[in-house]
């Protein structure tokens, strides 16, 4: 099999087509191929993959028949935890391999929650370590969401029915004791635990507490309209909302209701993507025999940048919203453009 994709690669000029706002990765790409060509996510066409050898992407690109159909492509990458923009189905009767990137963002998620939790207790009077936080989805993301949740000295419960766990609690659970509930699944539309619209108007009125909602997962797990009910009714005391049903275009009245409302970026830290391009290099090197070019690095800090140890100073989600909820038809750009933001004070 080696063999077989030494003389495919040398036979031929390997080309790679990349979503442009992926960072850091395209230096060892083009030690690795004779064409790497960025293009915009949104709008990668059949035309522009029809003679690659390789696709990497984001949420943006939907890779399925209308896309890849008689494309030279044997290989997909997308470099995000979730994959419901790939068409695995057709992936894999058309003999395309592909992968995605668990958990390369997750400390940054963390982070992102860590942040809202702190501003919710200095801003909204929340004091964490008299609250009890329910995290509905207990994989990459939420394990490391609970490390945080104990750490501030929360109380956790845990609620992931696939998962099994004979400490885990049902969500009915969730609904009677939390005052912030986060959300931390993959988007699912069939089955017994199907996430689409898990948190959804009969969700809210479960509710017996007031809680503070947090979603960070994916825009259809939480109801959009009937939060913003929920939030009109006080039935939840209050918002931070990272993902949006129908984005890049979302509902402005919601976003103007919650107390944090950010553009997809909760992951967006420079460690989370620098994960992620590690992990599509090793699969890309793996699927084509290629050998490794090296790590990927994130860029540091400013030597200036100013820190004494509060999070808040590494990162403060309330920038992010400030600037969303001042131009909510700016999504895209305030996405793709995301400033440098790290986890760790690192120069």
């Amino acid at each position: 099999m080696a063999l077989y994709w030494f003389f495919c690669i040398f036979a031929h000029r390997m080309k790679i087509i990349i979503d442009d706002k992926i960072p850091y990765i395209r230096e060892k790409l083009r030690q690795l191929a004779d064409e790497v060509v960025p293009l915009s996510g949104a709008a990668i066409s059949a035309a522009d993959v029809r003679d690659a050898d390789a696709l990497i992407v984001r949420t943006r690109t939907h890779c399925d028949e209308s896309l890849l159909k008689d494309s030279k492509v044997r290989f997909v990458a997308t470099a995000t935890i979730g994959f419901d923009h790939i068409d695995t189905d057709y992936m894999e009767r058309a003999g395309i391999a592909w992968t995605s990137c668990p958990g390369c963002n997750a400390a940054s998620v963390a982070q992102y929650v860590e942040s809202s939790l702190l501003l919710l207790q200095q801003e909204k009077g929340l004091t964490l370590r008299d609250a009890t936080i329910g995290i509905i989805g207990c994989g990459h993301v939420g394990s490391k969401v609970k490390a945080v949740a104990e750490r501030l000295g929360m109380r956790v419960l845990i609620c992931d029915p696939p998962l099994g766990h004979a400490d885990y609690v049902p969500l009915t659970t969730i609904a009677q004791e939390a005052d912030v509930i986060t959300f931390h699944v993959p988007l699912t539309r069939e089955g017994v635990h199907a996430t689409w619209h898990m948190a959804d108007e009969l969700f809210f009125h479960r509710l017996s507490k007031v809680p503070y909602i947090i979603n960070t997962s994916r825009g259809e797990v939480v109801d959009n309209t009937a939060l913003l009910t929920a939030l009109q009714q006080g039935r939840v005391r209050d918002a931070v909302i990272d993902v949006w049903e129908g984005e890049p275009r979302l509902n402005e009245e919601l976003l103007q209701q919650v107390f944090i409302g950010t553009p997809h970026i909760a992951g967006y830290s420079a460690d989370g993507k620098a994960n992620a391009d590690n992990m599509v290099i090793d699969a890309l090197c793996r699927h084509f025999g290629l050998p490794y070019p090296g790590k990927v690095l994130p860029p540091k800090l400013p030597a200036d940048f100013p820190y004494t140890g509060n999070p808040l100073e590494l990162y403060n989600p309330m920038k992010d919203s400030d600037a969303l909820k001042n131009n909510p038809s700016e999504f895209e750009d305030l996405r793709n453009n995301y400033p440098l933001r790290r986890e760790h004070f690192d120069v």
